[in-house]
């Protein structure tokens, strides 16, 4: 996997390092963020909508991404775009 990367969050030190990266092979984002507290892990497995399995798959996780990535996530996504259209 090659993986290009896009920023990681400017507010966290050493020891924490939420990022934001982007897959062009298999046109994803794969990002980096922090564990949920039991509550917000509950909240997200008991989400419903319909047409779908309650629950989060054994594949799939959740994590939390700071606000003040959203640039950098924005930023992503318009790679992602570009890489696409020269596909």
């Amino acid at each position: 996997m090659s993986l290009t990367f896009i920023g990681i969050d400017p507010n966290t030190g050493d020891e924490e390092s939420p990022t934001v990266w982007v897959d062009e092979r298999r046109q994803e984002l794969v990002l980096q963020g922090w564990l949920p507290d039991e509550e917000t892990m509950a909240e997200c497995a008991a989400f419903t909508v319909p047409g779908h399995a309650v629950g989060i798959p054994d594949n799939e996780g959740v994590v939390r991404i700071p606000a003040r990535m959203v640039t950098m996530i924005r930023e992503a996504c318009d790679a992602l775009e570009r890489a696409a259209r020269v596909r």
